[in-house]
């Protein structure tokens, strides 16, 4: 991928302290069951807009309560992050489970929109950091430094799959009548799997401490690294675009009687791991940015088609160009963020790029809920059409200035020998 091509000076973050058992490790692949799982219990909630909507929650509402989830996930991701760095993923991924088991649970008893519905989505949104931090940094200690990218596709399978999964099988719930109970009763199960699952997960992590002169560690360091900054800005505005088809996907299909949940969701998810196990080499083949220009546009112009739908083809085409766009982009801009980050910081920068992700619900939900209820869902696509491209621009212009090698000095003159 580009970011470890030489010339483009990367710093080398190392492989992880399980890289060199590949990708078919038992853990790797447990990892992996474990992700899949929750992923699917989560991905499920990508019908609760439709839920709150019948407790009477407008738009807006929708989008502030959503993004109650991703402040919480946000607030609690340096604590996490640096846990990780000390203590190893093992504990985290563990902690996370059993409180995703029981969050899940808790649903079942909300009735109304009240105080215990947003402590509720606070103690989702403090699982789902523990368990996508901990689950993905641990599957990226495992993954060979050469295949990297194409390890992280690999394992992106089992967070792009609960997509369609979730949203086909709750669709297929409320089809027959089972109800958001019904719904939130199938995560519960689905989320006590996930962590039986995680509990043979071996610990290969070793804290490696900081050393006099080298790198800084923490999460303003992850922040302020140069070569990550850029990172970071293209990453939280793909992050928000993806807001506009995660949280409004099922209101705009209530609303316009448009296509399915399911059926968008499905297109989405099939071109994602077409590519990603098919041709998840590419990156690391042709380089990470050649490959992750046209991911995006394939997104924005996913975006415009679903701003001008009038049909479920319609609904169908726009969910294979947008799961064009994530099946490489999530991975590539992983994969850059893993390399770059020194090896001793890398549970804190990844906890800093999940974060994004929250960032783009808390961020994009009230905003595009507030575009919808002023000019409607097509213009709504339009707008997150226009912020993907933009931020594609300003991330490759930025970035290409970071990784350019620095410049040699002009060589002095030679002194003139006839003096």
């Amino acid at each position: 991928m580009a970011s470890t091509r030489p010339e483009e000076g990367s710093p080398r973050a190392g492989p992880g302290p399980g890289a060199g058992q590949g990708l078919r490790s038992r853990a790797f692949w447990l990892c992996f069951a474990a992700n899949l799982l929750q992923g699917i219990a989560f991905n499920l909630f990508l019908h609760f807009p439709g839920y709150l909507h019948d407790l009477g929650a407008n738009d807006v509402e929708i989008g502030w309560i959503s993004g109650l989830t991703a402040l919480a996930a946000i607030v609690l991701r340096p604590p996490i992050g640096r846990a990780m760095d000390r203590h190893g993923r093992r504990p985290i991924i563990w902690i996370g489970g059993a409180l995703h088991m029981a969050v899940v649970g808790l649903y079942l008893t909300v009735d109304a929109i009240d105080a215990s519905l947003y402590v509720i989505r606070i103690l989702h949104g403090l699982a789902e950091a523990m368990l996508f931090s901990a689950l993905f940094t641990y599957a990226a200690d495992h993954v060979p430094e050469r295949r990297r990218t194409q390890g992280l596709a690999w394992f992106g399978v089992s967070g792009m799959l609960p997509m369609a999964v979730g949203g086909v099988l709750g669709d297929a719930i409320l089809r027959v009548g089972g109800g958001y109970d019904a719904i939130f009763w199938c995560a519960l199960g689905l989320a006590v799997a996930s962590l039986v699952v995680s509990l043979p997960l071996p610990e290969h992590h070793v804290h490696e401490p900081p050393t006099p002169g080298g790198p800084r560690h923490g999460f303003r360091a992850a922040l302020r690294q140069r070569d990550l900054m850029p990172l970071w800005q293209i990453g939280a505005t793909f992050s928000i675009a993806l807001t506009a088809l995660f949280v409004f996907a099922r209101r705009f299909v209530d609303e316009t009687g448009i296509g399915s949940v399911g059926g968008f969701f499905l297109a989405y998810t099939v071109a994602a791991l077409f590519l990603r196990v098919g041709f998840g080499w590419l990156p690391d083949r042709v380089g990470a940015k050649k490959v992750l220009l046209p991911s995006m546009l394939s997104l924005a112009f996913g975006f415009l088609v679903l701003a001008g739908a009038t049909t479920d083809r319609d609904v169908w085409i726009a969910g294979v160009l947008c799961g064009i766009g994530h099946g490489y982009a999530f991975p590539i801009l992983f994969g850059m963020v893993v390399d770059r980050a020194p090896l001793a910081n890398r549970g804190m920068a990844m906890a800093v790029y999940t974060a994004l992700f929250d960032l783009g619900v808390l961020t994009g939900g009230p905003l595009f809920g507030l575009w919808i209820e002023t000019w409607g869902f097509a213009a709504m696509f339009g707008f997150a059409a226009v912020l993907t491209s933009l931020g594609l621009a300003i991330f490759l212009v930025w970035d290409g200035r970071v990784m350019r090698p620095p410049t040699a000095p002009p060589l002095a003159a030679a002194p003139d020998a006839s003096s």
